[in-house]
Formats: C-alpha cells, structure tokens, sequence
C-alpha cells in the first residue's frame, strides 16, 4: 500500500473577480441632473463674478482714477407727441401777438347706409349734443347717401361722449377750425373763413395763398393790437355819448405808411364773418365813402403855398357868403371880416379856402387831387375797397373846386384822408398804406407831391388849429397835437343833403413839430347834446376822442410827453396879424441837413 502513488489533490477552486453592480436606468438619470445642475451652478458663479469684478472695477475708476472730475449727463429725451398739421398759417400783429390761428378738430359724420335705426341714432346723439334736433336729424340719416355731415367742430369732451355712445355708421373726420382771440378787435382788417377754410374776407382773403403755401410762417401785420384796442373803446364811447349810427378810426404811421389800427363800428365777432349782418360787415375806413368837410383845407391850403399861389401873409374877403349861380358858400360862426391864411386855416372858413383856390385854377386842383390819390382806390392790401365819388375831368368846372376846396362835392375814404394827411406833414413824400409789417429805419419810397418847406408850414398851421381854433379839444398836454376838424352833411339816396345827418371828424399829427402818426376818428350822425350847447361838429364830437387815443397810445408808442422848449416853440410858431415873427434860433448842423433833405427832426423816446 506504501507503494501506492499518493493521492492527487484536486485543482483549486478559480476566483472570480468581483464587479460593481449594474446601475439601473433611474440612477443614471438622477446622476445626469446632479451633473447639469453642477455646470449651471458653475457658470452662475461664473457670471456672478465677472458681476463682481466689472463693480470693483467701476468703484475703484470712481473713487480712485476719476475722483473729482464732474460728469455731465445728458438730459433724458422727453417723447413729444407730434401735433396735429394744420392747413393755414396764423396771422400775428407787429409784436406778434396772436390775431388769428388754426386748431384740429374733429368733423361728425355719418354714413346712413351703416345705421339700423336713424331714430334711435338722433335721439342718442342729442343727448350729448344738445344743439342737435332729433326730429330734423333722423330723416337725414334715413337717406341712401354715404356721407351726411353732422356737426362740423366737436371738442375733444364731445368727441369722447359721441364715441362712447357706440353707434354703428357715425364717424369722425379730421377738420380745422380757424380761432380769433382778440374777438371783435381787427376783425374788419383779418375778414374771416368760410367752413371749408378759404378765405371770404379782409387778410384772410387777401393772403389766402400766402397762408395756405407757407402754414409755418406767420403772417406779421402792421397792426398793434394794444392801439386797436384804445381806438376802439375811444370810439364807442364817442358813439354813445353821441347817440351815432356808426364810426371809424385809423392810426397810421407818417413815415411808413402801416396802419397800426383801423376800426369800424359796428362790429361783429371774427368767428361769424359768414352770418354778421351786412352793416357790421361793412368797413367804413376802406369801403365808406363821405364828404371830408374841412379836412380837406389841409391840401387846399398845401396846394396852394406849394404852387406858389398865395403866402402866409396873404389875405381873402371873407365878409360875405359867395354866391354862384344858384350856389351859395358861407362860414359856420365866420369872422365876417378880411382873415390871412393862418386865420382862414384855424377858423376852418369856407369863404377863404374858395377863394384862396381860385387862384389856383381848376387844372391844378384836378391835378393836384389826382396825384394825392383823390380820385382812384388805395392800394392798401384788403380787397375790400372803394372808389372816390368825384366829378369826371370834363364835369369838373370852376363851382366843383371851389366846393372841393373845402371838402363838399367829392367823397372818399377816410383812409384817403388820413394817407394825405401823412404825406402833408412828413415832408412831402405820399407812400401807399399797409396793412403788412414795415422796416421803420428804411421806409419804403414814395412820391413827393409838395416840398418839405410847405410840409412845416402846414404842421404849425395844423398846431395853430388846435390852440386857437376849433380843435382845441383834441390837444394833449405835452405831445403838441396838430389837427382839422370836419363837419359835412351826409346826402341821401336822391342825391341831396340830409338836414339833420352830418358826419363829425377830426385828423390829427403828433407830436406837430416831429410828426409820428396820424389819428382820423369819425362820427356817423352824431347827435347834438345839452352839454354840447347843441352842437354836434367835428370839434365837439370827434377831436375829444381823439384826445383820448393820443393820451392813452402815446405811452404805448414810446412817445413821452415833453416840455415846450425854445426849440419846439419856435418850430411851431406861425405870425398872426399883428404879431411881430418869432425869432427861430440857430438849429444845429444835423438838424440843417435834415431841413435839406426834407426830414423831420424827431425827439421820440426808444420804443
């Protein structure tokens, strides 16, 4: 058995190496979100920091490198809506001060064809629209048209509460609405709209191509709308005392020819041009056409110095009417006596100014008339004009001058009166008045009808008027007024004086001695008050009212009042009979180059 092999041992047992155990599919889901939300984490820090150090970054720029060096910010941009374009430009006085202006509104219309029920449309509109009648409005929107106006301007609050009433078939439309807001000041000079927005009257007619091409640039007008107020308030006043039917006024600059006011009354509200009655609408500056009465005097008497005719120390027989044919020429309250030129300008008398026109002859007048505009239309910028009513050259004899001479037997404007009188006492020079904004330091140029000598004369001999004649109730302390007074029967549809109608008027300069503008008020058919002894003449009506705008636009223009010095004195003295002449001091060398060229020498305060 020793012999015996030993045993074999059996092989050992073979190890397996040990693996981790397969993850199931939820794991490995849950492992991936760990994962993203790792890297998010990550980068979120990331940010964070770059955050961090771009804010270290500034602080240390702010408080280190920059300290004390101011920054500047621009302003945040403030959003502007964009307005509404309108379709005219607004019209504005010499100051600019607003006359007249455009504002979008919005039209009311309706298309019938979109409306269920007209009745219960009209009713619902009048509730908000309280102007509207529900029985006139439901058979419009009955009909088969498309459009049917409704109301032309709503205000914005009407607009809101049509639109919130919610009816099918009503709709808005852009409209424009043309504003006044000086009301009834000017409103004969701007004229008006009609509702589709052209121009039917005055500026807004006359520029109505102007104000449409150029919406971006006012129109500057010579008015000064302060002026306009002050001669209108004057003339209603003068209106009332008086018991008048009518008046007029204007204000005109000697040297430039703008008109800075012009009124006429009665008036009406700029906003209702279309509907005002006809006697409101009409202009009595531009389109009414009277007998000047002695305002007139003033170019008699200039035509005739000028042409050479008479002198200041010459004389007419006044002592007895004139009779001519079945004519007869008196005085009113006249002198009954031999009267020089200065008297028979400052007693305003009829007699005299026929006779001193005689001497000129009827050729020269007609001429001289003519070349001051007398017998044809201004060229003013208003379509709204006259023509004078004056004899025809062959109808033009020796009684027409002599009537003319003293206003009666021709009718103009009182624009053509006022526009003579600037061209008399500005040293000659007749220019076409303006409506438009003028250049004060070039006028423009004009024609000269008389030389600059006549032009003084005739100033002193307008202050003479005011101080020992019948204007003596225009004068105003300090501004040395110079004037005429006018009185003339109105003549009726049958071509004969009216016995008790008269037109009373007054045209007057100031300062005389520097004349800077022209003031013409007139009276239609004043009538005669106690306290007037009975009188209703240019001197009692219209020469206080034109106290009153001088006093009250004086200021307004720069014009200060001043003392009457040597110098004034003497450039307003005129010998009387049996008065020695004043003796005129030496004037300085300027003021002898400005005599020269026929300039006026001016002391007015800077305005």
């Amino acid at each position: 058995m020793s012999g015996a092999p030993p045993p074999v041992p059996p092989p050992p047992a073979r190890v397996e190496p040990r693996r981790p155990p397969v993850a199931t599919t939820s794991d490995g889901r849950r492992r991936s979100q760990i994962d993203t939300a790792r890297a998010r984490l990550a980068i979120g820090a990331g940010a964070f920091g770059l955050l961090f150090l771009a804010l270290a970054g500034r602080v240390v720029d702010v408080t280190l490198l920059s300290a004390g060096q101011p920054r500047i910010v621009a302003p945040p941009q403030a959003v502007i809506a964009e307005e509404p374009r309108v379709e005219r430009a607004s019209i504005t006085d010499r100051n600019g001060v607003l006359l007249a202006a455009s504002l979008p509104t919005a039209a009311l219309y309706a298309n019938p064809r979109e409306i269920a029920d007209p009745a219960e449309a009209a009713r619902k509109l009048a509730t908000v629209l309280h102007d509207l009648d529900p029985a006139l409005l439901a058979p419009r929107l009955e009909s088969d048209r498309q459009f049917v106006y409704i109301r032309r301007h709503l205000t914005p609050r009407e607009q809101d509460a049509v639109n919130r009433l919610g009816i099918p078939g009503v709709h808005f439309q852009r409209a424009e609405r043309r504003v006044y807001p000086q009301g009834r000041a000017a409103v004969h000079v701007l004229g008006g709209t009609d509702v589709d927005g052209n121009g039917i009257a005055g500026v807004e007619r006359a520029f109505d191509a102007r104000l449409r091409a150029e919406v971006g640039t006012p129109l500057r007008l010579s008015l000064d709308i302060r002026v306009q107020h002050v001669l209108r308030e004057a003339l209603d006043r003068a209106i009332a005392r008086f018991e008048a039917i009518g008046g007029a006024g204007v204000v005109m600059d000697v040297d430039t020819g703008e008109v800075l006011a012009m009124v006429s009354l009665p008036d009406y509200d700029a906003a209702e041009t279309a509907t005002a009655p006809a006697e409101a609408r009409f202009n009595r500056i531009t389109v009414g056409v009277y007998e000047p009465g002695s305002t007139f005097k003033i170019l008699s008497t200039a035509m005739a110095l000028d042409l050479g005719t008479v002198r200041l120390t010459s004389g007419f027989d006044a002592s007895r009417p004139i009779t001519y044919g079945r004519f007869t020429i008196s005085d009113f309250r006249g002198k009954n006596r031999w009267l020089s030129v200065p008297e028979i300008f400052a007693y305003s008398s009829n007699i005299g100014t026929a006779r001193m026109v005689l001497e000129v002859g009827v050729p020269r007048h007609r001429a001289f008339l003519e070349r001051l505009g007398m017998t044809r239309r201004l060229g003013i910028e208003l379509p709204e004009t006259a023509l004078p009513l004056a004899p025809g050259p062959r109808q033009w004899r020796e009684i027409n001058t002599m009537t003319i001479a003293f206003g009666h037997g021709i009718s103009v404007t009182p624009l053509h009166v006022a526009t003579a009188t600037a061209a008399m006492v500005n040293g000659g020079i007749l220019r076409t008045p303006t409506i438009l904004a003028r250049d004060s330091a070039s006028p423009p140029p004009g024609e000269r009808v008389i030389r600059a000598e006549t032009s003084a004369t005739i100033r002193r001999l307008m202050r003479l008027t005011v101080t020992h004649g019948s204007g003596k109730g225009a004068d105003v302390p300090g501004y040395f007024v110079g004037g005429k007074t006018g009185t003339a029967q109105k003549v009726g549809a049958n071509g004969r004086y009216l016995r008790d109608a008269r037109i009373s008027s007054f045209t007057g300069i100031f300062p005389a001695h520097a004349p800077r503008y022209v003031v013409y008020l007139m009276i239609d058919e004043p009538k005669p008050q106690r306290d007037t002894h009975g009188y209703a003449t240019g001197g009692w009506v219209a020469a206080p009212a034109a106290k009153e705008v001088i006093e009250r636009i004086g200021p307004l223009l720069g014009i200060v009042p001043e003392p009457e010095t040597e110098t004034i004195r003497a450039a307003l003295a005129i010998t009387l009979p049996g008065q020695a002449p004043p003796v005129r001091p030496a004037a300085p060398a300027a003021t002898q180059r400005q005599a020269a060229l026929g300039v006026p020498e001016r002391r007015v305060a800077a305005q």
